[in-house]
Order: structure tokens, then sequence, then C-alpha cells
């Protein structure tokens, strides 16, 4: 058997699918939490994140069954999906990398304004006044996580052929 026939791309197929499967779940459990406990208290949100579950749930099922019996027609449906969603991503994507640092600000300024509900949730989460005021706690263990993987990553490995680029 040779890696690349058709009961690897099934099994591939299917692992995949199940990760999307747990991801979706996590993706809805998570919003539901945040709800629960009320760290997020804006409706639209939370609704956002369980449709996008949902969705991604759904997509999920229909590409796990498709692998399973090896239906032509779901999985033809799955790849066209997929497709788009791919599209979708990949146009935000570019559409994101094209703002400046002056129009992301100006972008973010603007939804900030525009809400009230997810607004106040962010003052109390992040202990912060407003868009601009920013309290920094002493807490900096995340900062430092960022710093040492940096400052790892560009280390030379003292194994390694000393001629290699890093």
């Amino acid at each position: 058997m040779v890696c690349g026939g058709f009961s690897c791309s099934k099994n591939c197929l299917c692992a995949l699918n199940l990760l999307y499967t747990l991801v979706s779940l996590l993706l809805i459990g998570i919003a539901a939490w945040g709800i629960g406990f009320g760290l997020i208290s804006s409706f639209r949100v939370v609704g956002v994140a369980i449709a996008v579950g949902i969705f991604l749930f759904l997509i999920a099922l229909v590409g796990l069954i498709g692998a399973v019996k090896h239906h032509q027609v779901l999985l033809f449906f799955y790849m066209i999906i997929l497709l788009l969603v791919f599209v979708i991503q990949f146009s935000v994507s570019c559409a994101c990398l094209t703002l400046n640092k002056d129009q992301q600000s100006q972008l973010l300024e603007v939804g900030w304004n525009n809400t009230n509900t997810a607004k106040q949730d962010i003052e109390r989460n992040l202990n912060c006044c407003g868009f601009r005021y920013v309290k920094i706690d002493e807490d900096c263990s995340a900062i430092l996580g960022v710093w040492l993987t940096y400052r790892y990553r560009n280390q030379k490995d003292p194994r390694a052929n000393p001629s290699a680029f890093l």
C-alpha cells in the first residue's frame, strides 16, 4: 500500500473532517461558555460565532459522510463549498493586507464607536477606558513568552552545520 492511494486519501479526508468537526464544536462551546459566564454580553457576537461553528460543523459532516461512503455528489458539493470558503478567505486577507496602519486604526476606531455592548465587555475584561487609553498591568508573562520564542527562534542550533543559515 502506497500513501496517496484510495485508502490513504479516504483516511486523510476523514481525519481532516473530524478535525473540522472538533474545531466547530470548540467554537460553539467557547461562544456558549463566554455568554454563560457573562464574559460576552453582545448577542450579535455570540450569534455569529455560533452560526460559523454550525456552518463549519455541517460542512465537515457533509465531507465526512461523502468520504466514508465515497459519495460523488456529496464530495463534489463539499469541494465546491471549500473552494468558495477559500476564495472568500483569500479575498478578505488580500483586502486586509492593502490597509496601512492609519487606515487600520481608523477602521478599528469606527468599529469601536459603533458598538456599545461589546465596548463595555472589552473595557471590563481588558481593564481599559476607551479606544486610545489602555491601563497597563504588571503582569507581562504573555509578552515574555513572545519575546523568548522570538529569541529562541532566531538562535543558531549549536549542533547544526556552522555554515548553515540559522
